[in-house]
């Protein structure tokens, strides 16, 4: 039987102020007779919302368990599949029993599936253990609901002792049962020392 955990979701965010304005500008508009000629360079995307500084904080029984941050937060309404875009990048801190940071993943791009329960973390993608482990590749994935972390790209997984490059990688969330699936090669931190001397 697989354990789903039932987090709870708190979302702290600051509305963009053009959001503000635009939304002053279509109440102020709608109250007019007239008929409203708008700038052409004035767009509403009514099925976006546009937050600064957001904080979402995943916590079971008040306990912290995963913090998103991010610059700028896009919340895609789509009925559909609802999304939370991060274009100016995001950083994930996983949490341990004990309330410190077991891990943190971080990259230029993110978003969240809602109806999925999946975290995609895109370009420059950096995951980095509590005890000095470090993956390094172009994408990842962090499943809510398994509380696993994976790939299906070329990644670097620097350990204290090797570097370990190939194809495809899997974790828990804490980092513990770290391994790429298909390994290109490895090397030692002694062969790499000897190698630039």
């Amino acid at each position: 039987m697989t354990f789903y955990p039932s987090y709870q979701i708190e979302i702290k965010m600051r509305l963009h102020s053009k959001v503000i304005a635009a939304l002053l500008l279509s109440f102020t508009l709608a109250c007019t007779q007239d008929e409203p000629r708008l700038d052409e360079s004035i767009r509403l995307d009514v099925n976006v919302e546009t937050a600064k500084e957001v904080e979402i904080i995943y916590s079971d029984s008040a306990i912290v368990r995963v913090k998103i941050t991010g610059a700028t937060l896009l919340y895609h309404l789509n009925t559909r599949e609802p999304q939370q875009e991060f274009p100016d990048g995001v950083r994930v801190d996983f949490y341990g029993p004990d309330q410190k940071i077991t891990g943190t993943l971080t990259g230029k791009y993110g978003i969240r599936f809602e109806a999925k329960g999946e975290v995609v973390v895109r370009d420059s993608v950096v995951w980095q253990s509590a005890e000095g482990q470090r993956l390094e590749t172009e994408e990842l994935i962090w499943d809510e609901r398994q509380q696993r972390v994976y790939n299906h790209r070329f990644v670097v997984l620097r350990k204290q002792d090797e570097i370990i490059m190939g194809h495809g990688f899997q974790a828990t969330q804490d980092f513990k049962d770290a391994r790429v699936i298909a390994v290109t090669g490895t090397k030692s931190v002694d062969e790499i020392r000897d190698d630039f001397q």
